[in-house]
């Protein structure tokens, strides 16, 4: 397989993952996936969030790059931006962090391009996901930001399927202490 075909995918959870590499998988993609999520609060539910998507990368022989857990440098990044809204400065900040070091993966094991499961999800800002792509990759060389809505093509439904045939542990919040409520 050639190398265009490779993608570095960040992932947030094994829900938003799943449908997504089913169909890359299925388009001859060969996929690394990238949990890197600092932004999760408490430990305990990242660490759930961690072994779910650990679980389906070796049910699917994927292999992962799994970063540390660095919530303080997370609430440092975020700082002053703690009372925005959803879809506000601090998740545009949040996801730039998580793309910059999706990207200096994908370089540093020339993978030329990085997807995200974050827009997957139809609580995040397709438009800030990509702007915070862009950024990311313009900060390394030879790796571009592969800006896909995962929303359609039935990837929602397909999602809603293979939650309930994984038995999927599905969260409630996007991750943050900023937005449990």
């Amino acid at each position: 397989m050639e190398d265009a075909k490779s993608v570095l995918l960040h992932c947030c959870c094994a829900p938003c993952a799943a449908p997504i590499l089913e169909y890359l998988v299925a388009n001859q993609y060969r996929v690394t996936l990238y949990f890197y999520n600092p932004n999760i609060y408490p430990e305990q539910e990242y660490m759930i969030r961690k072994n779910e998507l650990l679980r389906y990368a070796k049910q699917l022989g994927l292999p992962v790059v799994d970063d540390d857990y660095k919530h303080d440098e997370w609430l440092q990044c975020v700082a002053g931006l703690e009372q925005e809204k959803e879809r506000g400065g601090r998740c545009l900040q949040c996801f730039k962090m998580r793309l910059l070091a999706t990207a200096r993966v994908a370089e540093c094991m020339q993978i030329p391009f990085i997807a995200t499961t974050l827009a997957s999800s139809r609580w995040k800002s397709l438009a800030q996901i990509e702007e915070a792509g862009n950024w990311a990759v313009a900060q390394v060389k030879d790796v571009q930001f592969w800006a896909k809505n995962w929303r359609k093509d039935g990837l929602q439904e397909r999602r809603r399927i293979l939650l309930a045939e994984n038995n999927f542990y599905n969260q409630q919040y996007c991750g943050c202490e900023f937005s449990i409520k």
